[in-house]
């Protein structure tokens, strides 16, 4: 049995508050030139940064609107994201509770009803059949009223208990340093931002496998980051920005919005995979980049962060496991 999981980062299709800043097409193209990816994986799966609803006003007070953004989009956009292939969202980040827990409340329910699951709200889990198997993800963040991720032992607590109940547990993170020089390297401890613990991602990571999960992606820092095979589990640290149309930077690496394909067996146990690369070139939404340059950096980090990995990542964006040597 083989099972591919499609892994994206931050998505952010357009905001209407405090004016609009929403696609001329309404959104309608943003994600064509990415939908065949997304399409042709079993479960496609993306980190939804910002509200779904329509109108309401913020729960969160921004001092400096130039550096602090709120994001709500029209509930109608969850149609969008349904029609471009994705099946499962994460809702545990800094932007989701933009509008409050009312905010998120709303952003469930559109979801819910363009048939995509969810998870972020601590006791959210995305959980259901496909097949003959039985799947679960949950979304993990350091954000208040998220599933904890700077809370471990919670973790663990709650993936043991999904991974006897289900075939296969899938963990998101957001988390990691964010957004400024250096946050593309993996911290290898607590990490930062903005003065806020931003979590031990490997620690987490490792310590979720150890309890069951079996593929962990991650997003949270707006760049690409090293990916890591544990146990024989895949785990991304951050697939980057992917479809942000307004406010989340996209130039240099900001920019590069991976599609990390992810071919496990009934087990959970990781096969093999692809890094497919590309670009976001605003106002566009993400396309091919013929210059591969998330693969290339992709492939730099994890040599760097892991040099004695397992994990093979080919000139061709190809996943692989390394031969054993007799």
């Amino acid at each position: 049995m083989r099972i591919g999981i499609a892994g994206t980062g931050d998505i952010m299709l357009g905001t209407d508050f405090p004016e609009n800043h929403l696609p001329d097409d309404d959104g309608i193209a943003f994600l064509a030139q990415v939908t065949p990816i997304l399409e042709s994986a079993d479960i496609a799966f993306g980190n939804l940064e910002g509200v779904l609803v329509d109108g309401g006003e913020p729960a969160k007070q921004c001092k400096d609107p130039n550096a602090c953004y709120l994001f709500r989009s029209p509930e109608r956009y969850a149609l969008l994201l349904r029609a471009a292939g994705f099946d499962v969202m994460s809702l545990a980040n800094n932007h989701a509770r933009d509008f409050g827990e009312a905010g998120r409340d709303a952003s469930m329910a559109a979801l819910a009803r363009a048939n995509i699951l969810h998870s972020g709200r601590e006791g959210d889990i995305a959980s259901w059949r496909q097949g003959k198997l039985s799947f679960a993800l949950i979304a993990f963040s350091p954000t208040v009223d998220s599933w904890p991720l700077l809370e471990i032992d919670v973790a663990v607590d709650v993936i043991t208990e999904l991974a006897a109940d289900h075939d296969i547990v899938i963990v998101s993170f957001h988390g990691g340093a964010e957004g400024f020089e250096g946050a593309e390297r993996i911290g290898f401890g607590m990490e930062y931002a903005y003065g806020e613990q931003r979590g031990n991602v490997v620690e987490f990571a490792h310590a979720v496998i150890d309890a069951g999960a079996d593929l962990a992606l991650g997003h949270g820092p707006h760049v690409p980051r090293a990916m890591e095979l544990y146990n024989d589990r895949l785990i991304a640290y951050s697939l980057g920005n992917f479809a942000t149309y307004y406010g989340i930077g996209v130039s240099g690496a900001k920019g590069y919005a991976p599609i990390v394909v992810a071919n496990i067996d009934g087990f959970g146990r990781f096969v093999d995979g692809r890094v497919h690369s590309n670009i976001q070139v605003r106002p566009g939404g993400p396309r091919p980049d013929p210059e591969l340059r998330a693969l290339t950096m992709i492939r730099e980090l994890t040599s760097l962060d892991f040099p004695d990995g397992q994990l093979v990542i080919g000139t061709d964006g190809s996943l692989n496991k390394k031969p054993a040597v007799d």
